[in-house]
């Protein structure tokens, strides 16, 4: 399909947008059409966009958190004056239902919020008198140029967990998203230059494996945040930590959801739909796995399978909205279809069948319907495998003790849930079970600004995590500065 008629996406370069000529289409998952076409960019660009970043970090980092502040309390009211703009762009180029695409851009905002409270949130301590006649405080003080890489599947909400907070600690930033969904964060930068934010603060690149491998390397930047796959979240760390960085990569998961016999049946069932099929399970949140207990398959699978059946899929990008939205891609689409049929030739159960999905208005979409697989056992590359489509395995087991064993044994640890009515259960499995974030009778714990994203194994590679207090750490570096004036009566001898 042509591209030439299709608008380029714009870089943004030292307060200047600029378009750079041919590169990669960007689709409507909805209905298969090229809306955009991405350029491709490489390492002068990056160049360009970084040393942007590093002049004018000196000039940024002095401008008082107070000040730094009130530009992102103009750019919260900005978001919310053009939130049905961000909320259909996010739908158009990702395929999110309307109403997911404004859930994920409230989480989102929630992080500009946070970082409206810079002022205190940067507050260092202190302590009179550590030895005689001397004071002891601590500063949080910026890093410089910062660097954001982020995914595919949630085209507003990822970037809004990095930059805000990064340059409200006084950090410049390069930000770098998915060739899948540009549009989203052109909008985003857009609004934080109408409110306000100097030349060159942030900047904005576009490309592949070689723009980000310039960014990891490139002698000024001081800090990566990345939110994507495991082994890109793997190459990143290693990489940016070769090369004296800083790094925060968030990867993949397998999110594990065990069903109590004693469960709340309908009140499990609307959640594990929620968090199955929600987005198109396209989140590394995605309750992809339900660990049933006992008699709780029985109990819980025909209703399951009667609510995966009722969802409706369709197009996005229209009035009319459809319970789910498209996968992100003709070859995403494949890729699930293929473990759901790796899956079955295995000897699992198809219960719930939604490779067959038909969709009439929008032929040329990329649809997979919600699937539950049943009898999936754990050496099963279906079991093993992270999916990120609407697709749930069902391993049956014996008791509390062997799903909390079943999940402990997987490579990833970003989150797990249990839906019990016994206090003594849920205890034991919050306290138990090694992943990151834990709801108990919440299908997907995914934390909100004030708290850190903490996956853990597989999940995450380094030591601060995205959010929260941890995501200012992330973004400063201490300083401690012990005082001392001498003068009469002051100093290591107390004049009497």
């Amino acid at each position: 399909m042509s591209t030439t008629t299709v608008p380029a996406v714009p870089t943004f370069i030292a307060g200047e947008w600029r378009k750079i000529s041919g590169g990669t289409p960007v689709f409507n998952p909805s209905t298969g059409e090229v809306i955009a076409e991405c350029p491709v960019g490489g390492a002068a660009e990056v160049n360009a966009a970084v040393e942007a970043a590093a002049t004018a970090f000196p000039a940024w980092r002095d401008t008082p958190p107070i000040e730094r502040a009130r530009v992102f309390f103009r750019y919260r009211q900005l978001i919310e004056e053009h939130f049905d703009k961000l909320c259909a762009c996010v739908s158009r180029e990702h395929g999110k239902t309307l109403a997911e695409s404004r859930g994920s851009l409230f989480r989102g905002l929630e992080n500009v919020e946070y970082a409206c409270g810079i002022p205190s949130l940067l507050m260092g301590d202190s302590l009179e008198n550590i030895a005689r006649g001397v004071d002891c405080e601590t500063h949080l003080q910026p890093l410089g140029v910062c660097v954001g890489i982020t995914p595919f599947n949630f085209p507003a909400m990822v970037p809004l967990w990095m930059f805000p907070v990064a340059l409200a600690c006084g950090n410049t930033f390069v930000l770098k998203p998915s060739e899948k969904v540009p549009l989203t964060a052109v909008l985003l930068v857009e609004l934080l230059e109408k409110a306000g934010l100097p030349t060159g603060v942030l900047n904005l690149v576009h490309g592949g494996r070689e723009v980000v491998d310039a960014l990891l390397t490139h002698p000024r930047v001081r800090a990566i945040s990345f939110v994507g796959s495991t082994p890109i979240a793997r190459h990143i760390y290693e990489t940016g930590t070769r090369h004296g960085k800083r790094v925060q990569a968030n990867g993949g998961a397998k999110n594990y959801i065990v069903v109590m016999p004693d469960a709340d049946v309908p009140r499990t069932v609307e959640s594990l739909s929620s968090a199955a099929f929600g987005c198109a399970g396209e989140r590394c949140m995605a309750g992809s796995t339900a660990l049933t207990v006992g008699a709780a398959a029985d109990r819980l699978l025909p209703s399951l399978v009667e609510a995966a059946r009722a969802i409706r899929v369709g197009p996005t990008d229209r009035a009319t909205q459809p319970d789910m939205g498209p996968v992100i891609s003709a070859p995403h689409r494949d890729r699930v279809l293929s473990l759901v049929a790796s899956g079955e030739s295995e000897g699992a159960r198809v219960i719930a069948d939604g490779r067959g999905i038909r969709v009439p208005e929008a032929p040329g979409g990329y649809y997979v319907g919600a699937t539950i697989v049943d009898g999936v056992q754990a050496d099963m590359t279906l079991a093993r495998e992270e999916v990120f489509g609407p697709v749930l395995n069902v391993m049956r087991m014996d008791d509390l003790d062997a799903a909390i064993e079943t999940a402990n044994r997987s490579a990833f640890g970003n989150g797990a849930a249990i839906f019990t009515n016994s206090g003594k259960a849920a205890r034991e499995f919050k306290h138990r079970v090694k992943a990151g974030m834990v709801g108990i009778n919440v299908g997907v714990p995914a934390t909100m600004a004030m708290f850190p994203f903490t996956g853990w194994d597989e999940s995450f590679f380094g030591d601060l995590h995205i959010q929260g207090r941890e995501g200012v750490q992330f973004y400063t570096q201490q300083k401690v500065v012990s005082t001392r004036w001498f003068g009469d009566g002051v100093g290591d001898v107390w004049k009497k």
